[in-house]
């Protein structure tokens, strides 16, 4: 699968969903177009999907939250007749490599992390209006929302059949939402899970795979007093105006990538890509509702915008790139700037989005399979909302001072009130929290620096970057710990950085992308799932598996 991905597009290009809107009640509605496959050599039918679908259906959860703030409830509902969606397309795959698996498990788990993101933290809720089968992911796409509606029509089920059927796991979090977020019991999830036909009505109800089942003569109705009460929970403005995500500028060449603020430098001879991000050219508006005429070209979400499309470029597009050097450019003072018209605008319903917006732009650097560095250097702008790329990187270094014959201010660090909480991990805590989870004296001394332009000397004593070099040994260090990365085993730095960026808590969240990491790494690979004679080849030509019946 050699073509390249964008990750762009519009309503008016969709060809897989459809949107409408009743007041303060969205209707999202899969309708696949099964000859729209992402590639060749399979059909998306029975509103199975692809990365092409999941594209599509990341874009209209992010505009309903920035274009559409009316918007209280979001019905996801199917437009084909006795089939609500029967999960990732088999024939996908079956012809897909390994890596491009991996990034499509993981990319369709963060779009329904942002579905559970809407409703948690912008009221914007989700309701999954069930006629029909929604199966494997289909099934696990109705488990993001907020509450699932099943008709009862003797048709109409749900299931997780990804192992009898393929030998896989339901692998964009399906386990993890059915013992953790809906409290299904062990033993009925063993149950479930097992069960090729699903559980439909009275039974989905009790087994809590569904919060209602309603007979099929009632089911619209059903769904509007479900909406209508889901509606009265959410604190969306009724009478806002939303803004308008206008296409990213974008400019993509051999090796490199350019944007209005974001720049990627691809050397595909060392595998390493470094993303440079400017600060602003301008200070932050005078008021919300400059703000609001800004749009999308205000700098922290156009910004946010593009460093999360660059992100994902390089992960589908370049998967040999194994280091990503993380650099900014422009005056800390313009960032720190910014953050503190956030802050103290967060009650406005756009300057909300952009916190929450930039929270998972952060949270995808942190479970991209790269390794992260940032090099703090002069005239560098690592401030705020951008020092939490330094505290996010699994390696920081920091010049002292600056290069001989450099006119630009040395190099610092400066925090804001952004860094101890607005931007939480999925471990629920901030990065500066997880970074010093043993030793909380250490965070507390950090909030005590908010505000300052924190040098090499005092960032390494408070522990903000890794290690400081003065000019002499800068090249060096960097080149070596460089290097030395580049001879490590790919598979090895992403179990490794897996392991270590999630300390603390356990979530739900961080079950599922470990469990990306380790169960589908693993099992997609095995022979049983992917060999020529697995179940994920063999699928549907009516010849059974052959499995290796030893336990490992």
């Amino acid at each position: 699968m050699a073509k390249r991905i964008d990750f762009q597009t519009e309503p008016r290009r969709y060809r897989h969903w459809k949107l409408k809107f009743d007041g303060d009640v969205a209707e999202l509605i899969m309708d696949v177009d099964e000859t729209a496959g992402l590639f060749e050599g399979y059909q998306l039918k029975l509103n199975s999907y692809d990365l092409g679908v999941d594209i599509e259906l990341a874009d209209a959860v992010q505009r309903l939250r920035f274009e559409h703030p009316e918007v209280k409830v979001v019905v996801l509902k199917s437009g084909k007749d006795r089939v609500f969606c029967a999960g990732a397309n088999i024939r996908m795959l079956a012809g897909s490599t390994h890596a491009h698996k991996v990034n499509f498990c993981k990319f369709t788990n963060e779009t329904r992390n942002a579905m559970e993101d809407a409703s948690a933290a912008s009221g914007q809720k989700y309701l999954c209006a069930v006629r029909g089968t929604a199966a494997g992911g289909g099934y696990e796409l109705a488990l993001a929302t907020d509450h699932i509606l099943l008709a009862d029509d003797g048709n109409s089920s749900v299931a997780l059949p990804e192992l009898p059927l393929l030998a896989v796991l339901p692998g964009t979090g399906g386990l993890t939402r059915v013992t953790d977020k809906r409290k299904v019991r062990r033993d009925l999830a063993d149950a479930f899970c097992t069960v090729e036909e699903g559980v439909r009505g009275a039974r989905a109800v009790k087994w809590r795979l569904v919060d209602q089942s309603v007979p099929s003569s009632k089911f619209e109705q059903g769904v509007k007093d479900a909406a209508r009460k889901l509606a009265a929970g959410s604190d969306r403005p009724a009478d806002a105006k939303g803004i308008q995500l206008a296409p990213i500028e974008r400019r993509i060449d051999a090796d490199a990538v350019t944007y209005s603020a974001v720049k990627v430098d691809i050397d595909r001879s060392t595998r390493r890509a470094t993303i440079t991000l400017q600060g602003p050219a301008t200070p932050p508006p005078a008021s919300v509702a400059d703000m609001h005429a800004e749009g999308a070209a205000f700098w922290p979400l156009r910004l946010a915008r593009e460093l999360d499309d660059a992100i994902l470029h390089l992960r589908l597009n370049e998967g040999e790139i194994g280091v990503l050097i993380f650099k900014t450019q422009g005056e800390a003072a313009q960032v720190l700037a910014y953050d503190a018209f956030l802050d103290a605008s967060e009650g406005h319903w756009l300057a909300r989005e952009v916190l929450h917006y930039w929270k998972r732009v952060l949270k995808r650097i942190d479970v991209t399979s790269r390794s992260l560095v940032a090099l703090v250097e002069p005239g560098s702008c690592f401030a705020g909302t951008l020092a939490e790329i330094v505290v996010a990187c699994d390696r920081s270094f920091m010049l002292e001072g600056s290069f001989p014959g450099d006119n630009r201010p040395p190099a610092a660090l400066t925090l804001s009130r952004l860094n101890f909480g607005a931007y939480p991990m999925s471990n629920d805590l901030s990065r500066l929290a997880t970074r010093f989870l043993g030793e909380p004296e250490s965070l507390d001394t950090a909030k005590g620096e908010i505000g300052k332009p924190l040098d090499a000397e005092a960032c390494e004593t408070l522990g903000l970057v890794t290690a400081a070099f003065d000019h002499i040994d800068w090249d060096d260090e960097v080149r070596i710990f460089l290097e030395e990365r580049a001879s490590f085993s790919a598979d090895g730095l992403t179990g490794m950085e897996a392991n270590l960026r999630f300390a603390g808590p356990e979530t739900m969240e961080t079950k599922i992308f470990g469990r990306l990491t380790a169960w589908q790494n693993w099992i997609f690979q095995r022979p049983n799932a992917a060999g020529t004679e697995g179940a994920l080849k063999r699928y549907g030509t009516g010849v059974k598996a052959n499995f290796n019946p030893e336990r490992v």
